[in-house]
C-alpha cells in the first residue's frame, strides 16, 4: 500500500500526497505547479483548451495521447507521464508543431492555442505518416477555436507533419520510460487520505473487490468523461473514489472466431480497431465517439456502467447480443447486456459489484449489421437517436432480427415487436416492411428534450430501420464481400 500518487514529469518521478480526491489535473497544473499555459474553457471536456498529453508504457515505449485535463482527476495520472504545453520545447527551440503554428499564423486570440498545440503534438509524435487532412481534422475535432481560425491551423499541422518526425522529443520520451518503469515496478495498491475521504487505485481485482466490499458507497471511476462533469458541473461532493485504471486484467482484450471480449477499462481508442473488424459501421461509430481526447480517456465499461439512455455503445452491443460480466467480493456473474439496464441510470449491479468485461458476439456468415448515429453536428456530439440492427438471413428471407435504440427510452432498449414483425419477411418485398416500421411506435415512447422532440425521434427511428433494411437488401455480398467503411455517418 502506498499513499502518494506517482507520475512522470520531465523525466523524473513526482509524488503527490494529501490532495483532495476530487482534484483535477488541470487544477493541479495551474494552482499547484503554476503552469498556466494550459487553459480552462468549458470545464466539461468539450472545447479542448485544457488538452495535455498523457503517456503510458506500451511494450517498453511511452505512447502519448491527448486528454482533457479539466475532467481528468490527478489520481488518474498515476503511472503516466504528464506533458503540458510548456514541456514540449527543447533546448530553447520550439517543437515543430509550435514552429508551424507561428509560421502559418495559427493563433488568433490565443486562448485555445495551447490545447490545439497539444492535440497536434500527439498527432505529430504518434500519428502514422503520411498525415492527411482527414487525420488532422479528426485530431482537431475536440478543440474549439472560438475565432474560427481552422484553415491556418490545419495548414500548420499538414506542414509540420509533412516530413519525417523530428527526434528532439525522444530524449524526453526515454527519460519518461525510465521514470514510469520505476513506478510500474512497485505493484502496490494506492490509497490516499483516510477511510472517510480517499482516492484509491487497487492494483489487482482481489484488492478491488475487497475495497468495494468495505466501501460499497464509493464512486467507481473509469475514464472520468462522465464522473468528471459531476465534479466540475454538478459540484457533487464525492468523498470516496475508486479508480480501476491500475487493474491490468480490466484492460485485456480477447478475440476468438466467435466472440470479442473487452475488459471494462479498455479505452474507446483501444477498442476501435477490434470493433471495426466486426463491422465497418462500428468503426465509424467509434470514430465519432466524442473527440480523440474523450476516446483516449473514456472506457467501454464506463460507457455501459453509467447507465445513460443516450450512450452510443450499448445499443450497438445489445443488437450484437453482448453479455456483461460483473464481479465483486461474492464472485462473478454474467447477464445479457440489455438486462443490465433497469431504469434511468439504474443498473442491475449489487453494492460492491463492478463491471468486469463485455463479451460481444461477432457476426456470422449471412449476418448483416448496420448502426447509425444521428446528431446535430457530425463530430463530438451526443446522439439524439442511435439505432443498431442485426439480421440473420436465409437467402433473401429474414430469419432472426435484433434491433436496439438509444435515446428512445429511459434506457438503451430493444424493439421486440419490430423484431417479431421482421422475421419471415422477404428483403425484396419493400411493402411488407410496413408492419415492422409501424411496430416501433409501440416499442418506444420517446421523450422531448433539448436534443430532439419525441415526434422527431419517432420519425428518425422509423427512417433508420427503413434505411438499414434498404441498405441490407442492396448489399448482395451480405458480409461475404466487404463493403466500404463510413456508411454510418448521418
Amino acid at each position: 500500500m502506498r499513499e502518494a500518487i506517482r507520475f512522470g514529469r520531465n523525466g523524473t518521478v513526482r509524488e503527490v500526497r494529501d490532495v483532495h480526491p476530487r482534484t483535477t489535473l488541470l487544477d493541479w497544473l495551474r494552482l499547484g505547479e503554476r503552469r498556466t499555459g494550459t487553459k480552462e474553457g468549458c470545464a466539461e471536456g468539450d472545447c479542448g483548451a485544457c488538452t495535455v498529453a498523457l503517456g503510458r508504457l506500451v511494450d517498453g515505449r511511452v505512447v502519448y495521447e491527448p486528454v482533457n485535463s479539466c475532467i481528468l482527476l490527478l489520481g488518474q495520472c498515476d503511472g503516466a507521464d504528464v506533458v503540458a504545453v510548456e514541456d514540449i520545447a527543447a533546448d530553447g527551440a520550439l517543437h515543430p508543431v509550435q514552429e508551424a503554428m507561428v509560421t502559418h499564423h495559427g493563433s488568433q486570440c490565443g486562448f485555445c492555442t495551447p490545447g490545439i498545440v497539444m492535440s497536434l503534438f500527439t498527432l505529430y509524435e504518434e500519428g502514422e505518416r503520411p498525415v492527411g487532412r482527414d487525420a488532422v481534422n479528426d485530431a482537431l475535432a475536440g478543440n474549439l477555436c472560438r475565432c474560427t481560425g481552422y484553415r491556418p491551423i490545419v495548414d500548420a499541422a499538414l506542414d509540420a507533419c509533412a516530413t519525417a518526425k523530428d527526434r528532439r522529443f525522444e530524449a524526453h520520451r526515454e527519460a519518461a520510460a525510465c521514470a514510469l518503469g520505476e513506478i510500474a515496478a512497485d505493484g502496490a495498491d494506492l490509497f490516499m487520505r483516510d477511510e472517510g475521504r480517499f482516492f484509491a487505485a487497487p492494483a489487482s481485482e482481489e484488492s478491488l473487490a475487497a475495497l468495494l466490499a468495505r466501501h460499497p458507497d464509493a464512486t467507481i471511476l473509469a475514464g472520468a468523461t462522465d464522473v468528471g462533469l459531476w465534479i466540475t458541473k454538478s459540484l457533487m461532493e464525492i468523498e470516496k473514489i475508486v479508480w480501476l485504471g491500475r487493474v491490468a486484467s480490466l484492460r485485456e482484450t480477447r478475440s476468438t472466431p466467435e466472440t470479442l471480449t473487452l475488459g471494462a477499462m479498455v479505452s474507446h481508442a483501444d477498442a476501435h480497431a477490434a470493433l471495426a473488424a466486426i463491422d465497418p459501421d462500428l468503426g465509424e461509430l467509434m470514430r465519432r465517439f466524442g473527440s480523440i481526447q474523450v476516446r483516449a480517456s473514456g472506457t467501454v465499461g464506463g460507457n455501459i456502467a453509467n447507465g445513460s439512455p443516450i450512450g452510443d455503445l450499448p445499443p450497438a452491443l445489445i443488437a450484437l447480443g453482448a453479455k456483461l460480466h460483473l464481479a465483486g467480493a461474492k464472485g462473478t456473474r454474467t447477464l445479457p447486456l440489455e438486462d443490465f439496464f433497469l431504469g434511468y441510470r439504474q443498473q442491475d449491479r449489487e453494492p460492491g459489484e463492478y463491471v468486469r468485461a463485455v463479451e460481444i458476439d461477432k457476426l456470422r456468415r449471412h449476418d448483416a449489421f448496420r448502426c447509425f448515429k444521428v446528431t446535430k453536428r457530425l463530430d463530438e456530439d451526443i446522439s439524439a437517436v442511435m439505432g443498431a440492427f442485426r439480421l440473420h438471413l436465409e437467402g433473401r428471407r429474414i430469419a432472426r432480427a435484433r434491433i436496439a435504440f438509444g435515446g428512445m427510452a429511459a434506457t438503451p432498449k430493444r424493439a421486440p415487436l419490430a423484431e417479431a414483425a421482421l422475421v419471415g419477411l422477404d428483403l425484396d418485398d419493400e411493402l411488407a416492411w410496413a408492419p415492422a416500421l409501424d411496430a416501433l411506435a409501440q416499442d418506444y415512447r420517446p421523450m422531448s428534450d433539448h436534443r430532439a422532440s419525441a415526434e422527431y425521434r419517432a420519425v428518425v427511428a422509423r427512417n433508420l430501420l427503413f434505411k438499414a433494411l434498404a441498405e441490407i437488401a442492396g448489399d448482395a455480398g451480405l458480409r461475404i464481400a466487404p463493403r466500404p467503411a463510413g456508411l454510418a455517418a448521418e
